[in-house]
């Protein structure tokens, strides 16, 4: 068995830094909107964006506790829907990955 003490400490500062950026959107989001209509207006589709962000943030966590899970449980590297192994070079790309490139092209 591989040992994925690099992976998983890229994860978990990648983890980091997400909660870091997630909790100043939130802290954007929660700020007391302008009275004046055009900067509200502005600041609306900003939070829009924001929002956006916050929630690719979100899945973003989710795949990452996935992968230190799969750390774990000693199956990180394995695709999770062929068995085979996942190149390094992809890992090391997208440590979060749970698929080879053969399944992620067929998604």
């Amino acid at each position: 068995m591989p040992n994925w003490n690099a992976q998983q400490k890229i994860l978990e500062t990648r983890l980091q830094e997400l909660d870091t950026k997630l909790h100043q959107i939130e802290d954007r989001l929660d700020e007391t909107p302008t009275k004046d209509f055009e900067d509200f207006a502005q600041e609306s589709e900003e939070n829009e964006v924001m929002e956006s962000l916050g929630n690719a943030g979100l899945k973003e966590i989710e795949m990452i506790n996935a992968a230190l899970q799969r750390i774990k449980d000693g199956i990180y590297g394995e695709c999770q829907k062929c068995g085979d192994d996942i190149l390094p070079e992809r890992l090391e790309v997208v440590p979060y990955t749970p698929l080879c490139c053969n399944c992620a092209g067929k998604v």
